[in-house]
């Protein structure tokens, strides 16, 4: 089958383009298949920090060309045009955000329009985003309804899904596991050597973007509780501050009195340098405000590492709780500090881990494959 990708890939560092390359390299395993990206993706507006990194090549994928800029209408045509010359089988567009909804909408009735016989899947990592945003509904359904099939990672983007879209074909697949970021394999002994981490102690990880519905806050409130009860324990914040907000946290930690059982790696983290963090770390915790679902809890699993998470979008699917993690009620201090101190006390770790192995194959890129082949194969005898 000949597949054509629309969406972000290397050399843009999101966590959209790191799952567009690592998609396509397992498509690639049986098909033929070439991205198409953007050339300017947001406006400054949008997205106040650095898009690219050209130095970080972990999910680069070949072949991929850049014809895309979303605020350029004449670009939207020479996209179609290009995509309908692949004369793909299948177009897989990768669906976060209204603001590609214009372009998005353009490029897709041409190939309507001309190329009825491509058949178009969508990836759907938030049917509606996180933030308020104009008209997202409509801006959704303008063009979520030019799809054929879908594929959503949690219960809240199906139903939204079907709230848009009328009898929608949809497959509800778990988000796949990042393996890519385990590159050295090394032991949590050796990930601590690199990271001055004392053997003895209890390291909490904080992973990702500091936005403001990811509940850090919450977190942070929480520490003295676990502190007084777990002595060892210790909070690694390791990410970019998005709203360019960190004095607001580093006042809280003040006011706290957690300075000293929190350690702020503030930053864009290159992927040569994830693995020592996430294998030197005993939890990862996300005590997230709102979500849909979240990568960070597949890199964690793919280091074999529990995870606390709230009740919040498709988190409880796949942390699943008393058996890979806990699962706690959002924006609650006590209920995370009560979370994290039971996780010690019982010692969970090794049970945990385990479980987590023994769910691997959910969350594979062949799984992934195989519902893609699936959803393509009941559209091809539907046309029949």
């Amino acid at each position: 089958m000949k597949i054509v990708m629309l969406g972000p890939v290397y050399p843009y560092k999101s966590g959209i383009a790191q799952y567009t390359g690592a998609m396509c390299t397992a498509l690639a395993k049986e098909h033929e298949v070439k991205a198409y990206s953007f050339s300017f993706q947001y406006p400054k507006l949008l997205y106040k920090h650095t898009q690219k990194d050209e130095e970080n090549t972990t999910f680069r994928y070949d072949p991929a060309v850049y014809p895309l800029n979303t605020m350029n209408p004449a670009s939207w045509k020479k996209t179609a045009k290009q995509i309908r010359s692949e004369d793909p089988d299948l177009l897989i567009v990768q669906w976060w955000h209204p603001w590609f909804a214009p372009c998005y909408a353009s490029i897709l009735k041409k190939i309507r329009k001309k190329s009825p016989e491509i058949k178009i899947i969508f990836v759907c990592h938030n049917v509606l985003p996180h933030e308020g945003f104009p008209m997202k509904e409509s801006l959704a359904q303008k063009v979520l309804g030019r799809g054929d099939a879908f594929i959503v990672h949690s219960a809240q983007d199906a139903e939204d899904l079907k709230r848009l879209v009328p009898s929608p074909l949809f497959v509800h697949g778990v988000h796949p596991t990042y393996n890519q970021f385990k590159k050295k394999d090394i032991s949590k002994e050796e990930a601590r050597q690199i990271l001055k981490i004392p053997a003895e102690q209890e390291m909490l990880l904080f992973f990702g973007y500091i936005r403001e519905y990811k509940g850090l806050k919450h977190l942070i409130r929480a520490l003295p509780e676990i502190r007084a009860r777990r002595p060892q324990a210790h909070l690694f914040v390791v990410g970019d501050f998005w709203e360019n907000n960190k004095e607001e946290y580093e006042q809280l930690i003040r006011e706290t009195g957690a300075g000293d059982a929190i350690t702020l790696v503030d930053g864009y983290l290159p992927d040569d340098e994830v693995e020592p963090y996430f294998a030197a770390a005993d939890l990862c915790v996300l005590p997230y405000e709102s979500a849909t679902q979240s990568g960070v809890i597949q890199i964690a699993y793919s280091f074999g590492l529990p995870v606390i998470a709230t009740e919040v979008g498709g988190l409880p699917e796949v942390v699943l709780d008393n058996r890979t993690g806990f699962v706690v009620p959002p924006k609650d201090a006590k209920a995370l500090s009560e979370a994290v101190v039971r996780f010690f006390d019982e010692n969970k770790a090794a049970s945990f881990k385990e479980n987590i192995k023994e769910e691997d194959s959910r969350y594979s890129w062949d799984r992934m494959t195989e519902h893609i082949n699936s959803l393509m194969k009941q559209l091809q005898e539907t046309k029949k």
